[in-house]
């Protein structure tokens, strides 16, 4: 029997549909492999489908699509390793989340994912039938044992596996980012290798498919929980493990062994990664955003810099009457920092315009928010006619403490494609400029240094909707909102949390009544970067009409 054993790790960023491109990528990973003398090329769950493919994947002509192009992968890739590749799978009324093994120029083996993830972002229960618990499958002389995902944060599935002969365990995932995931990975993967005594091998994926980014950091554990392997986070690559069989069974050799950053690095990356991957599998090449002079425009300016490169990023802004000189001044002094185009379009005649209209409706009524609203809707108007004149996407520009108690307008400031600042709170959005202020990376593609001013990040945030408008006259102070919707909103918590936590019972219910008013709102806005368990999107679904609130 061979005592050593090399598995060649595609941790590649597929694209959801793109069956002949992620056929592709998983053909250049086993060209690889067979190179380097690999005995298994493993490529994560569900590539050639693309992950997280939702309801598409109950699309008849689409799963037989994929199976289709894993056949014809598997004659093609007949004359070297085995290849494992990640698949939807129907055999009859069914329908699985497979890991299929591809030898002699054929589907050799088929694992069938048994616990389905029905939390947070995944209905797999919806979408799969459950798999029975299986045992492993053949390379060579050696029996290897997959736990897809899920089944290996249970221990039935993995310890079957051991009890059926496998000798070590290959995990293929899709396991999206959220702050301090993976920490929760390799604590779950650390009970799988006590229990059985089994070296494991975790192999993730990387990239962004809508709101989500997977961040990889793939890794290798041995028996005892010991680190042997651990993979870069979110970048793309394809990397060779190796396995030496002694006499107390197969041990993962040490290599490589990469720091991951810290978690401000990390937020940064996803909502970096999230628009660039957006934009590259949507065909936007260009965006643009209203630029306000605002903390959250800047940063926001910032991350498209960096996502698309500062030629393709348009800061547009559009003043009116109740814009300080302050903002005009620290808005094109951030956009010529970053090296963006900065475009002024001045609102007032279109807003004196609607005014006229409007006016013999509105007679006998006083200004309220109607007219404040008006001029976020009059930008909305104006920044999508650019962005349908010269194809570039528009970003909404709203963080998360915003998102929560609805302080946007609908059809104004929240028209646009992507938020990429959607589940950051206002007072991550200060530190985060902070952050990128003092730090540039190589995968950044905007300028080093200070290219967010100092006065943008100091100054009282305001609306400048109307004269001396602060956005305190409306909200609690941010350091507070934040607390509280970390309470109501990510723990999904109560008024009585709020208040155990110091706040007033009153302001804790004024912030449960907005969040709850605010359903239609996020109902209709654009998708954003999730960076944690409680995002605005998939992990979070409230109804619309909702009479509940918390009694007195």
């Amino acid at each position: 029997m061979a005592d050593t054993f090399r598995i060649t790790l595609g941790q590649l960023n597929p694209t959801v549909g793109d069956i002949a491109g992620n056929a592709a990528k998983a053909r250049d990973a086993w060209e690889a492999g067979r190179d380097a003398g690999a005995d298994l090329v493993a490529l994560p769950e569900m590539f050639i489908a693309g992950y997280n493919a939702q309801d598409l994947v109950m699309k008849a002509v689409f799963h037989a699509t994929a199976m289709e192009a894993v056949e014809a992968l598997a004659i093609e890739c007949a004359d070297g390793p085995a290849l494992a590749i990640g698949c939807p799978w129907a055999e009859g009324a069914e329908l699985f989340n497979a890991y299929l093994i591809c030898k002699g120029g054929k589907i050799a083996s088929r694992v069938l994912k048994h616990h389905l993830p029905n939390e947070t972002v995944f209905d797999e229960v919806r979408i799969f039938d459950a798999g029975p618990l299986g045992g492993p499958y053949s390379v060579g002389n050696t029996r290897v044992g997959s736990p897809i995902c899920e089944d290996a944060w249970h221990p039935d599935v993995a310890e079957t596996l051991e009890e059926t002969g496998a000798e070590f365990l290959l995990v293929p995932n899709g396991s999206p980012y959220y702050r301090g995931k993976f920490d929760t990975r390799i604590n779950h993967m650390v009970a799988r290798v006590v229990e059985t005594g089994l070296p494991l091998i975790y192999l993730n994926m990387v990239g962004g498919q809508d709101d989500q980014v997977f961040d990889g950091g793939s890794f290798a554990l041995n028996p005892g929980g010991q680190l042997a392997v651990q993979l870069p986070i979110f970048d793309e690559m394809v990397a060779h493990v190796d396995l030496e069989r002694g006499p107390e069974g197969w041990r993962v050799v040490d290599g490589e062994k990469a720091q991951h950053p810290d978690p401000w690095e990390q937020d940064y990356r996803v909502m970096v990664t999230s628009l660039r991957d957006y934009c590259a599998k949507t065909g936007f090449k260009q965006v643009l955003l209203g630029m306000s002079g605002g903390v959250d425009s800047a940063l926001v300016a910032t991350i498209a810099a960096d996502a698309l490169g500062p030629d393709n990023v348009r800061c547009v802004m559009l003043p009116s009457e109740y814009t300080s000189p302050h903002s005009l001044e620290d808005a094109e002094t951030c956009a010529k920092a970053l090296g963006c185009r900065y475009d002024y379009v001045p609102i007032s005649e279109t807003r004196a315009a609607v005014t006229s209209t409007l006016a013999p409706l509105f007679e006998g009524f006083d200004a309220d928010l109607t007219e404040e609203n008006i001029q976020s809707r009059i930008r909305g108007l104006l920044l999508m006619a650019l962005s349908n004149k010269f194809g570039e996407m528009l970003l909404t520009t709203g963080n998360k403490s915003e998102v929560a108690v609805g302080y946007a307008t609908i059809y104004g400031d929240m028209a646009g494609g992507y938020n990429p600042i959607k589940d950051l709170y206002k007072t991550r959005v200060f530190e985060t400029c902070r952050w990128r202020n003092a730090n540039h990376r190589d995968w950044m593609m905007g300028n080093e240094g200070e290219v967010i001013p100092q006065r943008i990040i100091t100054k009282p945030p305001s609306a400048e909707l109307r004269e001396d408008q602060k956005d305190s006259d409306s909200l609690p102070d941010y350091p507070d909102l934040d607390a509280m919707l970390e309470i109501l909103v990510d723990r999904n918590g109560s008024i009585a949390d709020c208040v155990a936590a110091g706040f007033e019972g009153d302001v804790a219910r004024k912030i449960e009544r907005l969040i709850y008013l605010s359903e239609y709102k996020r109902f209709q806005s654009a998708p954003g970067a999730r960076l944690t368990k409680g995002a605005f999107w998939l992990d979070r679904r409230y109804p619309i009409v909702n009479a509940w609130r918390e009694p007195t």
